[in-house]
């Protein structure tokens, strides 16, 4: 006949079991929540080739944050693309795009840098603005580096044990170099998640653009040094301590029915080509897309082009066509509109 099992065991499976389900729970949650603001789950981010449509790269929002920042540190720099794809591809293969605090030994971040190298502090290397500029201070002094295979390149500053590894992330790496440096323009969307959490609005956008930037990047293009235009722009240009004169205080011009909550940057100022001035909008355009989840960034309009988060297959659609909820009104400035 048997016996039943002592109570002392059946209480021991069922603490085990208890426990297991609490790990479980978590796990559940921390994904959840990971969801919701944008660091796993579902790609969420798309880019295409301009060339070729039917080549592109998925990715997440965490990625396409990080990957904003590295081509913005690199452009503020006036570095080529190539230095922008030879970084992107890096970090690709060195954390996948994410911001990790853990790696071989002592390395840390998006590049991998080790404080114990001199990269800079556990804290410097953590912050994907001074880790890009790390590299880039290393990249530029390699000769040629342009001229360079991109593997020959990147393992120049990164000393790897696996240097070939770099090479199988170039081609995505040119994708995203090139929509996140504005030469493909209209190619980058993601999906958005308005109303995931609490919008921080225009202040938030502008601190982040000056964390990427620089603070150049609230002046219009072709200001002078004392920050007056070079020429009349379509609308005021946010400041960080305030806005033009006819600006609302939060760095909308008020003239597009967004209650404040757009911030507004003019790009047809200067002397600059018109196609480099197009490049910059475009860039500025993707920027804010890759930043929509972090940011809560409803909607992005450029050059005749709106993109509004949330949507179902997250395309640029022409002004006044689809659901934009509000059309760009200034031909040439950037407007970059926040949650409710």
């Amino acid at each position: 006949m048997l016996q039943p099992s002592p109570p002392r065991k059946r209480r021991g499976r069922l603490l085990r079991s208890g426990a297991a389900s609490m790990v479980l729970l978590a796990v559940a949650g921390y994904l959840a929540v990971q969801y919701v603001t944008g660091g796993v789950g579902a790609p969420g981010c798309k880019v295409v080739s301009a060339e070729d449509d039917r080549t592109t790269y998925e990715f997440t929002p965490e990625q396409a944050v990080n990957a904003a920042t590295i081509t913005a540190v690199g452009t503020a720099r006036n570095l080529p693309e190539r230095a922008v794809t030879i970084a992107l591809a890096t970090a690709l293969q060195e954390s996948t795009l994410r911001n990790i605090d853990y790696g071989d030994r002592d390395s840390l971040g998006l590049f991998q840098q080790r404080p114990s190298q001199g990269w800079g502090t556990p804290k410097e290397i953590m912050d994907p603005a001074y880790s890009a500029a790390r590299f880039y201070d290393h990249l530029v002094e390699v000769p040629g580096y342009t001229r360079l295979p991109l593997t020959v390149a990147a393992q120049r500053v990164q000393r790897s044990g696996f240097p070939q590894a770099y090479a199988k992330h170039e081609t995505d790496a040119k994708l995203l170099a090139a929509a996140l440096t504005g030469r493909s323009a209209a190619t980058l969307t993601c999906e958005g998640r308005p109303g995931a959490a609490r919008a921080e609005g225009p202040a938030a956008v502008r601190a982040a653009l000056v964390r990427d930037f620089g603070q150049d990047v609230l002046q219009p293009a072709g200001a002078t040094a004392d920050g007056a235009s070079a020429a009349p722009t379509a609308s005021p240009s946010p400041t960080p301590g305030g806005t033009g004169a006819s600006a609302g205080s939060d760095g909308s011009d008020g003239s597009d029915g967004s209650d404040g909550r757009t911030v507004t940057l003019p790009v047809t100022a200067g002397s600059g080509t018109e196609e480099r001035l197009d490049r910059r909008g475009w860039q500025l355009a993707h920027w804010a897309v890759a930043n929509a989840s972090s940011l809560r960034i409803e909607r992005v309009s450029y050059a005749g082009r709106v993109w509004t988060a949330g949507s179902t297959d997250s395309k640029w659609y022409p002004t006044g066509t689809g659901s934009t909820g509000g059309a760009e009104r200034a031909a040439g400035s950037v407007r970059i509109t926040s949650a409710r």
